[in-house]
């Protein structure tokens, strides 16, 4: 194992060094905290939005679930009609996939769209990003089905989005009180300093190679419904399996700054490194057209 890395997995940190408190918060410390260590958590941020956006993101869960049959399959797993991503169910399951990326977003969920711009989260972004920064996307929601509900290895997200600059801020907010049962995000802080990673194909898509990061080398952090993670875009995390006999959903917000952009994608090794061909490509082609 390189050197630099081994020296980031040797570096213990305690939630108490990334911890906030959405009643008490200094956007410019939580900013601070944020480039030192990659990651921050606010206690209670998002908790006014929870009963709303439980209701939204539980009846488009159960809406996918009836649009099972008309899924397409896509190189990620299954796609329904209405955009829900399944993957395949673990052994013994009552069916044969099951959620992982559900199709709540900003454009069929108003509430969703209410937390992304939450005046509190908005402070810490403006104080990381600077003025003139954008919202990224359209939200997320990823979701842990009960009873085994995939787990995510490590992985940095720059893995599916590299961005030419600073890349996106991202926030994790819990649906449900989430511990080590249901699912809780793992991260690995100031692992954003050792840049962009080699990552393989996993049963989850794009990971790191578990042999070299392992669930022992990143910080588990439990949460009650409505707290929230900030996470740097190369910032190593991951979630474990859901445990629980119910649903562990988590939504996310992601900003970047203004004259940022995407400038290589991918869900796979293979369509990653295409992605990456084509950038290298067109850079060495802006040279040519430079020097002639």
């Amino acid at each position: 194992m390189p050197s630099d890395e081994k020296r980031y997995k040797d570096t213990a940190v305690s939630i108490s060094e990334i911890e906030f408190f959405a009643g008490d918060i200094d956007p410019v410390e939580a900013s601070r905290v944020y480039q030192t260590y990659g990651c921050l958590i606010v206690r209670g941020l998002m908790k006014d939005y929870i009963e709303r956006i439980q209701v939204d993101i539980e009846t488009i869960a159960q809406e996918s679930i009836a649009l099972l049959d008309q899924a397409q399959k896509i190189v990620e797993g299954w796609r329904t009609p209405n955009g829900t991503l399944f993957l395949p169910a673990p052994e013994g399951y009552h069916r044969d996939q099951q959620i992982m990326v559900l199709a709540i977003h900003y454009h069929n969920s108003d509430v969703f769209r209410q937390t992304s711009q939450d005046p509190r989260a908005l402070e810490i972004v403006q104080a990381i990003l600077g003025d003139g920064y954008e919202v990224f996307g359209n939200g997320q929601s990823l979701y842990k089905e009960p009873t085994g509900g995939h787990p995510k290895l490590l992985h940095q997200d720059s893995a599916y989005f590299q961005h030419r600059y600073q890349g996106p801020v991202a926030i994790l907010s819990y649906v449900v009180d989430t511990n080590l049962t249901n699912g809780a995000l793992y991260v690995v802080p100031k692992s954003h300093l050792l840049g962009q990673l080699n990552h393989i194909d996993t049963f989850s898509h794009l990971g790191l190679a578990p042999e070299e990061w392992g669930w022992e080398d990143a910080l588990p952090l439990e949460g009650q419904a409505g707290d929230s993670i900030f996470f740097h875009v190369q910032a190593i995390h991951g979630s474990k399996q859901n445990f629980s006999d119910r649903p562990r959903p988590v939504f996310i917000n992601r900003y970047r700054a203004g004259n940022d952009e995407t400038i290589i994608g991918g869900t796979t090794v293979a369509n990653r490194a295409e992605s990456e061909m084509r950038y290298r490509q067109s850079m060495a082609s802006k040279f040519d057209s430079n020097s002639a």
